[in-house]
């Protein structure tokens, strides 16, 4: 009567496995710097890291395959003036990366398709808007080159890094510092956890706040809150006995949470990684040696202890393959890139099936490389989900194209020189609007119309010379295949 049932989940029985030593990145001066980053991005091609640096802010950026000793003269990505907070790799091109720094600026890099092979210090853009340190950069999952930032200045900037505009300001909605950002499943809300102990809803576009949870933990130590992809939010956070607490948040009724566990009294802050396409969350502890899973249902207590990898030492900090990085194969259903004292270490998460067969349960169809929506159409108003891929036939990376900044009419710009009594476009005028409206008899507009027509009759030389050197290679080619022939 009385006996225990053992709930059914396909992922109760996942294990973590370390890889082979020769299988470890070795040698890498991880960042010192006290900031609760993760300190580590990495995707299907790539693996960066924030390491120490003298004068400046720098990270490595190692294609997955260069394992091993990493020599100390490696080239890094060092364009920062100040140490390198975060990092995130953009999710539509695998060669894209965003960085925040000290240095109060973002910067956007575009890493060349076989790695670095000399120290890069020019970024594609550099965005400024910041007054204090930038601490989170996280891109928009659906739109392209849309990017969002968030500094100690307790602003929320969010760009267009394809026009290297700033779209929208929102700077009134947090009173202290932000602890982490993160998106929806569409990009039309994110949500925030801030140091005054409240966790936020909030829509960029109009610059409002959705839904606002007061105390959401009680404790003073850092929070962190991820939306969920059925739209709920999970936070971990600590209790007012300084004990570290999971939640699970319903936004349409932030009164009471649906669920809260509580795991453990150490004092490192929570990390929280999620899989949407299987409900997953994976919870490691700046400073533990142990990262601990949860499968999230739609019933009571809705969140569901799994298990618990560890290891001996502590990490520093921690990145996530996405899913599309993942070996099928092996029935991999997630990888993780642990940060020691002087190396990154991949974890590998894997469900124990005796088949060899492509296994439908453990890889629904997961947001893939293309991205849904423009920018524009963004801030237009359109939401679009991922654009799903399936990884039945093993993910193939597509071609990835370069990042191109297009900076929209800067001579015309009026926003530096501004008439009294206007103001910066704010979370309700995008910036992108400024430049719209615009006289057509301008001067501006006739000597836009005269460049058009330069470019055109440019192009149109090129052409023909193009068509002539294909009509001169044709002949030559004729020549040579009759002297090869003996005809000549």
């Amino acid at each position: 009567m009385f006996r225990k049932v053992v709930r059914q989940s396909k992922f109760r029985h996942v294990f973590g496995q370390p890889v082979k030593n020769d299988q470890c990145y070795e040698d890498i001066r991880v960042s010192r710097v006290t900031w609760d980053s993760t300190f580590c991005a990495v995707n299907p091609k790539f693996l960066a890291v924030i390491v120490e640096a003298s004068g400046g802010g720098a990270f490595l950026v190692l294609p997955l395959s260069k394992t091993g000793r990493i020599d100390k003269a490696y080239p890094t990505v060092c364009g920062h003036t100040g140490p390198v907070l975060d990092i995130d790799w953009c999710p539509h091109n695998d060669e894209v990366i965003a960085s925040g720094s000290e240095d109060c600026t973002v910067m956007v890099w575009q890493i060349p398709e076989n790695g670095l092979v000399s120290p890069l210090t020019e970024p594609v853009v550099v965005l400024e808007g910041h007054t204090k340190r930038v601490g989170i950069v996280t891109w928009h999952p659906t739109a392209r080159n849309v990017l969002l930032s968030a500094g100690c200045d307790n602003m929320v900037l969010i760009w267009n890094v394809g026009t290297a505009e700033e779209l929208y300001r929102l700077d009134s909605l947090h009173p202290d510092l932000i602890y982490n950002v993160s998106w929806n499943r569409n990009g039309s809300l994110f949500c925030t956890a801030c140091k005054d102990k409240s966790v936020r809803v909030i829509d960029p576009r109009r610059g409002t706040l959705v839904a606002e949870r007061e105390k959401a933990h009680e404790g003073a130590r850092p929070m962190r809150a991820i939306f969920l992809a059925d739209g709920k939010v999970f936070t971990t956070g600590f209790s007012r006995m300084s004990e570290r607490q999971l939640a699970l948040w319903d936004p349409g009724n932030f009164r009471e949470p649906m669920a809260l566990q509580e795991l453990d009294s150490s004092n490192g802050a929570l990390l929280p990684f999620y899989d949407p396409d299987t409900n997953v969350v994976y919870v490691c502890g700046k400073g533990d040696s142990s990262i601990r899973y949860f499968e999230i249902t739609d019933e009571p207590p809705y969140i569901h202890f799994l298990n618990t990898f560890t290891s001996k030492e502590p990490q520093r900090g921690m990145g996530s393959m996405p899913k599309r990085g993942l070996e099928v194969s092996k029935c991999e259903i997630a990888r993780f890139y642990k940060l020691h004292e002087r190396k990154c270490e991949p974890i590998v998460m894997t469900v124990p099936r005796k088949s060899d067969l492509f296994q439908d349960d453990l890889y629904p169809d997961t947001a893939g490389p293309e991205a849904a929506l423009e920018a524009e159409e963004w801030v237009s108003g359109r939401d679009a989900s991922p654009i799903l891929i399936s990884l039945r036939e093993a993910y193939v990376p597509s071609k990835q194209r370069d990042l191109k900044v297009n900076r929209r009419n800067v001579l015309s710009d009026s926003r530096p020189a501004a008439a009294p009594g206007t103001s910066r476009p704010g979370p309700s005028m995008p910036a992108a609007s400024t430049n719209i409206a615009m006289p057509s008899g301008s001067l501006a507009g006739a000597g836009e119309a005269g460049k058009l027509e330069e470019v055109m009759q440019e192009l149109q030389t090129l052409r023909a010379l193009v068509r002539e050197q294909g009509e001169r290679i044709g002949r030559l080619e004729e020549q040579l295949s009759r002297i090869e022939n003996g005809d000549a």
